[in-house]
């Protein structure tokens, strides 16, 4: 009887840990980044900055943004559990005014869909002064 309670045991001990499913989680350093007021034709490269924490590999299976003035690039390769990574997002700073777009993020993880932010301002570009003819 000693035996069988003791198989019972382990058997219901070792369960929970048996039932504990693999997958990956994304956590994200930022999910909103601010160019601030930044002039026409500025550099448009920002970098959203992230880390697998769940337990298995993350792997990004699409990458697309909310119009074709912002352009994502994801990791090609998978990012395996506790590594970091980056996705690169430009956008086109020949177009002025305020900018609001969204990045949507699909993967692997726990959390498969996941919206990513970027705003500012693009000022005009200077006109330049006429001289008067004499």
């Amino acid at each position: 009887m000693k035996k069988i309670s003791l198989i019972v045991c382990l058997v219901l001990c070792t369960f929970p840990l048996l039932s504990q499913e693999k997958s990956a989680e994304i956590s994200f350093k930022e999910t909103i980044i601010d160019y601030g007021t930044i002039e026409n034709g500025e550099d448009g490269k920002r970098t959203f900055e992230f880390k697998n924490i769940g337990n298995a590999p993350l792997i990004f299976s699409r990458i697309f943004s909310s119009c074709g003035c912002t352009i994502p690039k994801k990791p090609e390769k998978p990012i395996l559990p506790g590594e970091s990574g980056s996705i690169e997002v430009e956008y086109d700073t020949k177009r002025t005014g305020l900018f609001q777009k969204a990045i949507t993020v699909n993967s692997n993880a726990k959390t498969p869909n996941v919206i990513l932010r970027i705003k500012g301002e693009v000022l005009p570009e200077p006109e330049e002064e006429e001289e008067e003819d004499k």
